[in-house]
């Protein structure tokens, strides 16, 4: 290929039947050129820096000072890339915004995908002017991007060398790149759709793996909220499960940012609630401003998701994935893979769920059998022993053996009554245990005591439980659960105390509970895992409270406390 003089711009030279206009070739000489510009653009993988290269070989064979290609978005509806050539970086920091699409003659050429030469492009009346710091721009070229009659762009040429406008060669010229640039688009976008739902089917694999790994239920559901926000590229994942009043409560969150707490409920009033129970998702444009969000959970996003985690006809929660605001909104196709990872994260819920009424029934029939054992064995052969001790009680004189005997048949009769006791505890169903929140706390000791191989002690100080409300009481259940089953996963400790104090002072001086869980383990590792000591974080925030960690109850503070602390 020959190359111009160095005196003259790219694309000089002249045709065959006469001059050429300035910064131009003649048709016939040009097409060397072109198919060798094909060449090159055809060698590059990244679409951006094709799309540039694209926008350089149209402005070099046709003379144009400026080119740009508009990408347009999968909706159809504005760009979601512009790609520019001969704009120096410091005019379009003063330009600022880059177009979208939606309006003026770039808005016009997506919504009619033809082939568009304007002499004086500010004399049509579909422009909508240039924005200030904008260079001057008259002659116009405009070719669609068309892939079997899809618009996936617009090529466009401004300001033809010499002032001149483009001709039928320059159109048919541009035609040939709008097609290769066709081509580029189709081609990264089935390839970003390919590693899109590559990636989806990788979260739902991770999520099932986390739910059905028969870990903690908490900290399963915030690899649910972690994979949805990463594959969504959203703000923040929250998964939401009904709060036995109409409404759906946050349970587990995941945001690198600030974001809503667990244990906030979403009242069954709102309209969101209603139609994610009723199985449809929910897709929101302004997270801040859309009316149907009768609470502030929205503040501070953009365009949201919300899905519901149905599986089999059932709904067993919800799934939002927010973005930040300003973010692109949620296309058709990035809806549809998110459905099908609620989807399947519901049917890994179900799943662990069974599970998990598997494993309460099995240790249900297991203490129904010690009850049994304990009321036909032990009970009986206690009865019997102290019967004998009685007989022999009143057949010796002897006072101090008298007094010996008896007093060991007192010990028998309250260790029998000790058993029955235990034996009526262990018969009874969940419905039927104390509500109380002392009562809950020591149920969460004992099935920590089953992993653990000992049962932790425990401590109450202050007036626990006519002090601590409902809601304040629900959340500290819910961080002595997540603190023990740190412990059990993580501590390697072979002593556990619980205390919860009812007589603490917050920092504003108001009246609070303190939840303490303190341990002889290894202590806090190195760069591991803090999702549960956020997830405690939040709950104690959420209620005006906070949450810490301090050295532990081993020797010379070997181990770890945590603290939980929340409004009475």
């Amino acid at each position: 290929m020959t190359s111009p003089p160095p005196d003259e711009p790219p694309g000089a030279g002249t045709a065959g039947t006469g001059p050429a206009l300035p910064g131009t070739a003649g048709p016939a000489s040009r097409v060397p050129r072109l198919l060798e510009a094909m060449r090159c653009i055809g060698t590059g993988l990244d679409l951006h820096t094709t799309l540039t290269r694209i926008c350089r070989t149209a402005a070099e064979l046709t003379g144009a000072r400026y080119a740009a290609l508009g990408v347009v978005n999968t909706e159809g509806d504005g760009l979601a890339d512009f790609v520019t050539h001969g704009v120096a970086d410091g005019v379009e920091e003063a330009i600022g915004r880059r177009p979208d699409g939606r309006r003026g003659l770039l808005g016009a050429l997506i919504r009619e995908p033809v082939a568009l030469r304007l002499a004086d492009l500010t004399a049509d009346p579909r422009a909508a002017g240039f924005p200030s710091g904008h260079p001057p721009m008259r002659t116009f070229l405009g070719v669609p991007v068309l892939v079997q009659d899809e618009i996936y762009g617009n090529l466009y040429l401004t300001e033809k060398a010499g002032g001149a406008e483009f001709d039928d060669d320059d159109l048919q010229l541009v035609k040939v790149l709008a097609t290769e640039a066709g081509i580029a688009i189709g081609n990264a976008r089935l390839y970003q759709a390919a590693r899109r739902r590559e990636r989806w089917i990788d979260g739902a694999v991770a999520v099932t793996t986390a739910l059905l790994s028969g870990g903690d239920a908490d900290e399963a559901l915030t690899v649910v909220a972690e994979q949805a926000r990463r594959l969504a590229d959203a703000a923040a994942g929250l998964v939401l499960l009904p709060d036995g009043g109409g409404g759906l409560e946050i349970v587990a969150v995941s945001s690198d940012g600030p974001a809503p707490a667990p244990g906030v409920v979403v009242p069954a009033d709102s309209a969101v609630v209603a139609t994610l129970l009723a199985g449809e998702s929910v897709v929101v444009a302004d997270a801040a401003n859309d009316p149907r969000m009768v609470t502030r959970l929205g503040a501070g996003y953009g365009p949201a998701l919300l899905l519901p985690l149905r599986s089999g006809g059932r709904v067993l929660g919800a799934l939002a994935v927010p973005r930040a605001v300003g973010a692109p909104r949620f296309t058709a196709a990035e809806r549809a893979l998110a459905v099908q990872f609620a989807s399947q994260a519901a049917l890994a819920l179900m799943t662990s769920e069974a599970q998990r009424d598997r494993e309460r029934l099995a240790v249900l029939e297991d203490r129904d059998r010690i009850a049994r054992d304990l009321h036909d064995l032990v009970i009986q052969r206690l009865f019997a022993a102290g019967m004998l001790l009685e007989s022999a009680q009143r057949g010796t004189a002897s006072v101090a053996v008298q007094q010996g005997v008896g007093r060991a048949v007192g010990e028998l009769d309250v260790t029998i009554q000790e058993i029955r006791s235990a034996v009526f505890a262990l018969q009874q169903g969940p419905a039927e245990e104390q509500a109380g929140l002392c009562a809950r706390v020591l149920r969460e000791i004992n099935m920590a005591a089953v992993p653990l191989g000992f049962r932790p002690t425990h401590r109450f100080v202050g007036p626990v439980e006519p002090g601590v409300g409902e809601l304040t009481g629900k959340n500290l259940i819910a961080a002595l659960r997540e603190a023990l089953s740190n412990v059990f996963r993580h501590a390697e400790a072979s002593r556990i105390e619980v205390v919860v104090d009812a007589t603490v002072r917050l920092p504003d001086g108001s009246p609070g509970v303190r939840m303490s869980v303190g341990d002889d383990g290894v202590g806090l590792p190195e760069g591991g895992r803090r999702s549960g000591l956020r997830n405690l974080a939040r709950r104690a925030e959420s209620l005006g409270g906070s949450s810490g960690s301090g050295p532990g109850i081993g020797p010379d503070g070997a181990g770890t406390t945590v603290h939980w602390e929340a409004p009475l």
